[in-house]
């Protein structure tokens, strides 16, 4: 399949989404519920792997929720936290326990996941939680992925699915013909991404998650507040009038279930290894120093 296929469908505009999750560090995990959510259910499927690695890539990492589940199931391994936005570092940075911080198990990278500055075959685990779907290249990003993966080594993910916000997306549909919602990649053109990255037979599966709100306005200041409000290209750089902003409410309400405003999110699971290769492969060793 070719690349332009499995890119997403809008152009991210990467300079908003970094200053939008920066702007959103301070506050993120107030709002994050489904995030730690799915953290929390990404880390538990490496209770089917029985793996010990000692260098770990949170590829994406955020204000460090994940990494911080990753440092309980393995204190021994050195954990690399790498986000584009700086802000979301030093939130992870502040979390850190005493322990944590006098055996240096955290060093913080900024950088975007499609040009890691790792060494080839330097990390045995590279996990990822709900950052793909912000990557406009995917295989580029797997290719980035594999790279860095020493062979035997584990890629473990979520990201969203096109359905993701799909009673936003609706409600806005009928208002105007501008991008208001983030766009999302399917399941099978994950697939498809991992295996132009280099990785085989990847396993994926994905499930429907729903947060419920007591109203719209609330939902909107949510998605803000994590910074994940719309960054596609396409979007009006204009503010929003009241009255469609009121259409759109208006539409949403029809969505209102028991009383309740229903948020759908589809997550996305996968899992990858890079094969065990019998020819011994030359592996560049980089000091492991905190910043």
């Amino acid at each position: 399949m070719p690349d332009n296929k499995i890119k997403n469908a809008a152009e991210i505009d990467r300079k908003a989404m970094r200053l939008s999750f920066d702007k959103a560090a301070a506050f993120y995990d107030a709002a994050a519920v489904l995030q730690q959510e799915v953290a929390n259910r990404l880390v538990e499927r490496m209770d089917l792997m029985t793996m010990q690695p000692v260098s770990i890539l949170d590829a994406g990492s955020g204000t460090g929720f994940v990494s911080q589940l990753i440092a309980q199931r393995f204190p021994k391994a050195k954990i690399t936290a790498l986000d584009l936005a700086p802000n979301m570092l030093k939130q992870a940075r502040d979390k850190r326990s005493f322990k944590q911080r006098w055996n240096k198990q955290f060093r913080y990278v900024t950088a975007e996941v499609e040009n890691l500055p790792l060494a080839n075959a330097s990390v045995e685990l590279i996990i990822s939680g709900l950052t793909l779907q912000w990557c406009q290249d995917l295989p580029k990003v797997f290719k980035e992925f594999r790279r860095v993966l020493a062979p035997g080594g584990l890629l473990l993910f979520s990201s969203f699915g096109p359905d993701t916000l799909k009673e936003l997306r609706q409600s806005w549909a009928s208002v105007d013909d501008k991008a208001h919602v983030n766009e999302f990649l399917d399941m099978h053109d994950v697939g498809d991404a991992l295996l132009q990255g280099g990785f085989s037979d990847p396993v994926m599966d994905m499930e429907m998650l729903t947060v419920t709100y007591n109203d719209v306005k609330t939902v909107m200041k949510d998605l803000k507040q994590i910074g994940a409000h719309n960054v596609m290209q396409g979007r009006s750089h204009n503010i929003t009038g009241k009255d469609k902003l009121k259409l759109m409410i208006e539409n949403y309400e029809n969505f209102r279930v028991d009383g309740l405003i229903p948020v759908s999110h589809e997550i996305v699971y996968g899992h990858a290894w890079v094969p065990e290769l019998k020819e011994s492969i030359s592996r560049v060793v980089v000091p492991f120093s905190t910043n």
